[in-house]
């Protein structure tokens, strides 16, 4: 669980929610299942409208590593690939085959395929290089819808804000209706600015992070593979991966 995201949520809302009670005002006003609607429903529309169903479903199953990221654990990847190297330097790099079923990634498993294979060690990293930049490029759309949801709902509480103010301008011979309509036209900006704010534009960018961190777990592993396969001494091999670990 990554505890800094549910404190930084939880204390935005709570911030909002405590400013309002301090300024005499009621939580309860803050609820308006139709401003809600208008904006989320609209926001979502619309994203869905932009997108391919694979991107929007991989953004949508992405929002998990906002409080639970996958495990970077650099020290057991670089531990793995050293020990590699220590077979291949006593045993061949054939020997490493018996490896490539144990392994659960397909991107390891590839790049041990290849190693085993004997590609050449600049086509091997070619050839990864390549996958890696595609599969950073399909996480980034992911992410993205994120920050498209951040661009459209402030717009779309305008939207709503506007819609509530037609309400109330039809009823104005009705007072007991207008406090209803101006109610959800503020509220529906509220809800567009503070969920662009608080949570799709935050999502977006904690989301680029975490892809950030896990394409250089996978060019620390290109680069371990690629040392092996020029007989590099695996001290060295390590010693040039704890680079990326920071």
């Amino acid at each position: 669980m990554d505890s800094i995201s549910l404190v930084g949520i939880t204390l935005g809302f709570a911030a909002i929610l405590v400013g309002q009670v301090l300024e005499g005002g009621h939580i309860g006003s803050l609820v308006q299942p139709t401003a809600f609607l208008i904006v989320i429903g609209g926001t979502l529309g619309a994203v869905m409208l932009q997108s391919s169903m694979k991107v929007f479903r991989t953004g949508m199953q992405m929002f998990r590593w906002v409080f639970a990221p996958p495990d970077l654990d650099h020290d057991a990847l670089i531990a793995e690939v050293v020990s590699w190297s220590n077979v291949a330097r006593k045993e061949g790099l054939l020997a490493l085959e018996s490896h490539i079923p144990q392994m659960e990634d397909p991107f390891i498993q590839k790049g041990l395929q290849l190693l085993v294979d004997g590609v050449e060690p600049e086509r091997l990293r070619e050839v990864l290089e390549v996958e890696i930049d595609t599969w950073e490029a399909q996480l980034k759309q992911g992410a993205k819808i994120w920050e498209a949801a951040g661009g459209y709902a402030p717009t779309i509480g305008i939207l709503g804000a506007v819609l509530g103010l037609i309400h109330v301008m039809e009823n104005l011979s009705d007072p007991g209706k207008l406090g209803a309509g101006i109610a959800v036209a503020f509220v529906a900006t509220i809800y567009g600015v503070g969920t662009a704010n608080l949570v799709f534009l935050p999502v977006s960018k904690k989301l680029l992070g975490v892809i950030g961190a896990l394409v250089s777990m996978r060019e620390m592993l290109v680069d371990g593979l690629v040392g092996i396969a020029n007989g590099d001494n695996p001290r060295i091999i390590e010693s040039r991966l704890k680079g990326y670990a920071g």
